[in-house]
């Protein structure tokens, strides 16, 4: 799979809104997300036709990185997202969904 991005985003630390303005401009671009992938330093979203968009400077070490991947809706533990993994990344499936009524209390 040639993971080329099409756009490439530079994260700073305090920066977020910039990060997810960019994941909001890039995301017409794409067709429908299929996984996010999170190295150390990176994160690629890549779309049904393996189109990649990137965003440099942010990992899965990283505190933003929660909500970043809520952005694009993958689906993840917030609580083990932060601990190193041997591989060289870590991979989520996006378009999570919420059953109907979700957010209703009983």
């Amino acid at each position: 799979m040639d993971e080329t991005p099409l756009a490439v985003h530079e994260h700073r630390p305090g920066e977020l809104d910039a990060t997810l303005q960019f994941l909001k401009r890039t995301w017409s671009e794409l067709r429908e997300l299929r996984y996010a992938r999170v190295g150390r330093d990176w994160l690629h979203v890549v779309d049904v036709n393996a189109e990649v968009f990137e965003v440099r400077g942010l990992g899965y070490l990283d505190e933003d990185i929660v909500a970043v991947l809520n952005a694009v809706n993958a689906a993840f533990n917030r609580e083990t997202i932060h601990e190193p993994t041997e591989r060289d990344y870590k991979e989520f499936k996006t378009g999570r969904r919420y059953p109907w009524a979700y957010d209703r209390v009983m």
